[in-house]
């Protein structure tokens, strides 16, 4: 469902931007890459249709991870130290991914709690860091503070290659992600190798995230979101294809249709964190998006922002309108389009993001922590 300044559109790409100007589709692509065999998922006729397909659906998008290796339970996770706030403390803690590195983590928690609450995963975007999503390195990532005071459990690790797990890929301190991307790019080669891939094992831990989020007393795990801006939007919507515990999502930045990436010679405007094997030869990602439906799914984006084409977003839209359809869900599908807005996290799209979960989520922060300080509400969607 489309809405412009409030326009609908949607993104994808690395790092803030100026806007950019908007390049014509196949203009100055070579004729060898114009006509490319990639696959093509319709929506079914019937709710029935798309139950008989869906499981095979999954099963590709699953299968284009690689292997994932068991997760371990209960997660192996120990608790580094407790910082007490205003309302809420934030719990700092570390657990194994049982493949090959420690993963730190914030988990912020309200105080003055009235039983399970609900909880957001919050994912940062490609070289930031959990410091950016809590208040330690403010950005515009920043929203850990702003959730847990609408009565929010939050949560934020390191993804490999950022944060705190800089210098600890297979090179070790010889590659920090200083002057490129090396340890992405090794971390990408060794995984090949290995049968897996970089951006399934990147998704494992935030399944083991998860694993460790469901299982806190003070967490509803009926009621569980998950929110990130770039290549924390990315795997917002990819963890929520192969993850139901996702009840909810804001994408802001990356809603990003593959094959139109192409088409405005733009591939270069992602990290090779996130390619996978054999993607396109099934569907492209309306297919991965599409297993989030029926649960609600906000995508919040500028126009000009060089990773998400217009015409690829408008795709999209038009794809994921049919399968909410298919559930008589059209509501729970918004993705709202910014007017010469490039690659950022504005005041208002956190607004939209609280808004969303308040919706979904339901927590009783009104009751629990005061009237909301941004005026979220106001947004009816």
């Amino acid at each position: 469902m489309r809405i412009a300044n409030g326009v609908v559109l949607a993104a994808c790409c690395l790092g803030a931007q100026t806007p950019p100007s908007l390049q014509q589709p196949w203009e100055g692509v070579p004729d060898e890459y114009r006509n490319l065999r990639i696959g093509r998922l319709e929506a079914p006729s019937s709710l029935a249709a798309w139950n008989r397909r869906r499981d095979q659906v999954r099963a590709t998008v699953l299968g284009a991870l690689g292997e994932l290796p068991a997760r371990p339970r209960p997660v192996p996770v120990r608790t580094v130290s407790v910082q007490n706030k205003d309302g809420y403390r934030v719990e700092k803690f570390v657990f194994h991914n049982g493949v090959d590195s420690e993963v730190p983590g914030y988990l912020a928690i309200p105080d003055n709690r009235r039983g399970p609450l609900p909880a957001v995963l919050a994912m940062h975007g490609h070289g930031s860091s959990k410091e950016n999503i809590f208040e330690f390195q403010p950005s515009q990532q920043t929203v850990a503070e702003l959730l847990v005071r609408r009565g929010y459990v939050v949560m934020a690790i390191d993804s490999y290659f950022n944060g705190e797990r800089r210098g600890k890929g297979p090179a070790g301190e010889l590659e920090v992600m200083a002057k490129g991307s090396d340890q992405e790019m090794s971390l990408f080669k060794l995984n090949l190798w290995l049968g897996r891939t970089l951006w399934g094992m990147m998704l494992r831990d935030e399944q083991m995230a998860l694993d460790y989020l469901e299982s806190r007393p003070e967490v509803d795990p009926r009621r569980i979101g998950a929110q990130g801006m770039s290549m924390g939007s990315t795997r917002s919507w990819w963890l929520a294809a192969i993850d139901d515990r996702i009840r909810a999502l804001v994408g802001v930045a990356c809603f990003t249709r593959y094959e139109d990436l192409i088409a405005i010679r733009a591939l270069r405007a992602h990290g090779i964190y996130y390619f996978v094997p054999g993607i396109l030869k099934q569907f492209d990602s309306e297919g991965v998006m599409a297993l989030i439906a029926p649960r609600p799914f906000l995508a919040l984006t500028g126009d000009r922002d060089a990773g998400s084409p217009p015409e690829g977003m408008k795709k999209l839209e038009a794809a994921l309108d049919r399968f909410y359809a298919l559930y008589a869900k059209p509501d729970h599908f918004r993705s709202i389009v910014y007017a010469e807005t490039g690659h950022v996290y504005t005041e208002e799209m956190k607004q939209r993001m609280v808004a969303w979960f308040d919706r979904f989520l339901a927590p009783d922060a009104a009751a629990n922590q005061g009237p909301p300080e941004l005026g979220v509400l106001r947004f009816g969607f």
